[in-house]
């Protein structure tokens, strides 16, 4: 009699563990929003600090920009004072409050050129150089009725709230629109000799004549001398101009000494 094989046990094997991490398809949906929220958050805060460095920059730019600007205005004023001219018939400066016109010498002559103060604009206009009294009116004319709107008007700085301007005059400043100093020349001349007797007087002035009538007699011996004198006046220049700017950043002041005055 045979025997079935015998089939021996099979030792269990314990069953494959499973990660952890696979038993779970992905993240929730809170998570994610929370993810989403802190990159949002961060993505804001590296966005402001951006933002700060460029304002910063533009800024910093700007005010350099506006340095220089002011630095090459201030050289063109200086300029545009230390050539003055002093003519005999038009006065080399003249400040009204609103605009500085004054006379300078060029290249090619003697120019107008106009500093003013428009709606917050300073701006200047310069007019061509001549060599004639006559042109040189004509061009004064012209600067007298500048509007500021002119081709040849350069704006040249923008934001000031105000100007002033101040004569060196006698060991001080005083105001540019106040009285100002004049040279007088004073000519004098000898008319007149004669002897015998005057019936009557006539003078005629404006196309109105005056006669006075009475009679006087004897002789005048010697000589009767008659001085006329006439007086002209010539507006002498300051012997400095100090410049006061009202600027968003602030005063700046500006002094320039003029060259010892020419007369001609």
């Amino acid at each position: 009699m045979t025997h079935p094989p015998r089939h021996r046990p099979t030792a269990l094997r314990p069953a494959p563990r499973r990660h952890a991490g696979r038993a779970r398809a992905g993240f929730t949906l809170v998570e994610v929003l929370v993810a989403l929220v802190i990159m949002a958050v961060m993505a804001a805060m590296g966005w402001q600090g951006v933002a700060t460095m460029v304002r910063t920059r533009d800024a910093t730019q700007e005010a350099s920009d506006r340095t220089l600007r002011l630095s090459a205005l201030i050289s063109q004023w200086e300029q545009d004072l230390q050539a003055v001219y002093d003519h005999p018939g038009v006065p080399g400066l003249a400040f009204d409050g609103r605009q500085l016109r004054l006379l300078r010498r060029g290249d090619g002559g003697v120019q107008i050129v106009v500093w003013s103060l428009q709606d917050g604009h300073w701006q200047r206009w310069a007019g061509p150089a001549v060599t004639r009294s006559t042109e040189l009116l004509r061009h004064l004319q012209v600067a007298a009725q500048l509007q500021g709107q002119e081709a040849m008007q350069m704006r040249l700085l923008d934001g000031v709230q105000g100007w002033q301007l101040y004569y060196w005059r006698q060991g001080g400043w005083t105001n540019a629109q106040s009285a100002d100093d004049f040279s007088t020349a004073t000519a004098s001349g000898t008319t007149g000799t004669g002897s015998g007797t005057a019936a009557g007087t006539g003078t005629t002035e404006g196309g109105t004549t005056t006669t006075t009538s009475g009679s006087s007699t004897g002789s005048t011996s010697g000589t009767t001398t008659a001085t006329a004198t006439a007086r002209s006046s010539r507006r002498l220049l300051p012997e400095g101009v100090r410049l006061q700017l009202d600027l968003p950043e602030g005063r700046l002041t500006r002094d320039v000494m003029l060259p010892p005055q020419r007369r001609s």
